[in-house]
């Protein structure tokens, strides 16, 4: 990956995990900490963790199809101020029903999407599964890391300190995007069709319904299993809850090495679809493996360990694969079809677990998800892979801000090249071209004619 590549992932991972932090690290304290407010109850509780997944499923889809018509970063700062807001909210309520109020303002600032989007427009093809593995795996890494400095925040500064931090960290976010990420601009044109885009056409291409599908059974299934796994550790394992943190650590370290090593395979070997059964394949073996509940630790650990090694490459695959198949005119909109499904499942897999958990034992959580993961895994055959296009940098030269669009249109408009994207700022645009029609002493020319 070239400098801005780098820049962009890792400023957009740390936005997108810092915000992820500041929810996670309520899980493991709030339900204790929500017994001293009024109108609280059982439910209510429960609401007031679930509701988050609502209202980001809800809003996930206006803010990325908004990210196409007025740019990804005023939509982003956008979110981060309503998030901001929802933070605010929930530290100063002494009820039940404000709390909730305030986790809702926080799904609200639903920015998943345009952030995805952002990240795709700064990253030329061949790199940009690695950015959205780096986006991905911070996710992964804030949940652990919220395991642990929830509860010791907590003795710190209580739970209302808790939602200020997640405000401050809001608030950083906006200043890393202001200082460290680069603005594209991309062909005007676009702007014009995408006035006539629809959620339906978004919803009607069957290749992304795969990806939304899948994304939703994904995380079901991972929200599902967080609800018996602590108890599998406790009681079954004799593994107190102070120390659970250690093996979920130890987890997600073997695991994102595995995934390193899976995504330069796939890459090398150019077989996406096969490399994505197979880690579809890879969860639905551990989940079955899980629910044999083993008597051996050691094992237990191991089908964790392949579940959340498919269950990683899932996760970063996904959203470069819903950039390559979607509409570059609807990218946005397509992410936010994802991201709507990503936490609809979250939100589902919770409600569907904690009813089986009732009314059965807890091996019946993991043949729910192993069941859902061996449809999904039929269901990927049918996916046709996804046409690989090229990337190319244009090296432009001195462009005056007054130019950059009227450059990005001409050329957009050059044979073979898909989509334009420039970076006035560093006198380079990125080109997405099929290899067949490209031709690149055109690119050449009309480079040239700037200078």
């Amino acid at each position: 990956m070239n400098s801005i590549e780098r820049r962009a992932a890792i400023s957009l991972a740390l936005i997108y995990a810092t915000r992820m932090l500041g929810l996670f690290m309520i899980l493991p304290v709030f339900a204790i900490y929500a017994e001293q407010l009024v109108h609280v109850t059982p439910l209510l509780v429960g609401l007031a963790i679930g509701v988050y997944g609502l209202t980001q499923a809800a809003f996930q889809i206006p803010f990325g199809a908004w990210s196409d018509k007025v740019g990804r970063k005023p939509v982003i700062v956008t979110g981060l101020l309503i998030f901001v807001l929802g933070s605010v909210v929930a530290a100063l309520a002494d009820s039940i029903y404000w709390v909730i109020v305030g986790r809702a303002l926080q799904g609200m600032g639903a920015i998943a999407s345009a952030i995805m989007a952002l990240a795709s427009d700064l990253t030329r093809e061949e790199h940009r599964t690695k950015v959205m593995a780096i986006i991905g795996a911070s996710i992964g890494v804030s949940f652990m890391v919220a395991l642990v400095l929830g509860p010791v925040l907590q003795s710190w500064v209580g739970v209302p300190g808790i939602f200020w931090v997640t405000a401050v960290l809001a608030l950083a976010g906006i200043a890393v995007l202001a200082m460290l990420i680069p603005t594209p601009v991309q062909a005007s044109r676009q702007a014009v069709v995408v006035n006539r885009a629809t959620l339906g056409s978004v919803l009607s291409d069957s290749q992304l319904l795969r990806l939304d599908a899948g994304v939703f059974i994904l995380h079901m299934a991972l929200t599902a299993i967080f609800v018996v796994v602590p108890l599998i550790l406790r009681d079954q394992y004799q593994i107190i809850p102070a120390q659970h943190w250690k093996v979920y650590l130890t987890v997600m370290v073997v695991s994102l090495v595995l995934l390193v090593s899976t995504i330069i395979l796939s890459e090398k070997l150019k077989k996406t679809k096969t490399v994505f059964s197979f880690a579809i394949f890879v969860c639905a073996i551990g989940l079955l493996v899980m629910a044999w509940s083993p008597q051996s630790f050691k094992v237990f650990f191991v089908s964790m360990v392949m579940f959340f090694w498919g269950f990683n490459f899932l996760e970063a695959s996904m959203p470069s694969l819903v950039s390559k198949l979607s509409n570059p005119l609807n990218k946005g909109m397509s992410m936010g079809v994802f991201s709507s499904s990503q936490f609809l499942g979250a939100f589902t897999g919770g409600v569907i677990a904690g009813f089986l958990l009732q009314n059965f034992h807890q091996d019946v959580v993991f043949l729910f998800a192993f069941i859902m993961f061996l449809i999904w895994f039929l269901v990927a055959f049918s996916m046709q892979a996804p046409v690989n296009f090229m990337s190319y940098t244009a090296h432009l030269g001195k462009v005056r801000s007054s130019q950059i669009e009227q450059v990005a249109n001409a050329l957009q408009g050059l044979p073979g090249v898909a989509e334009a994207t420039v970076i006035g700022e560093e006198g380079i645009a990125y080109l997405r071209v099929n290899k067949d029609t490209f031709e690149e002493d055109r690119v050449k020319q009309y480079c040239a004619q700037l200078n």
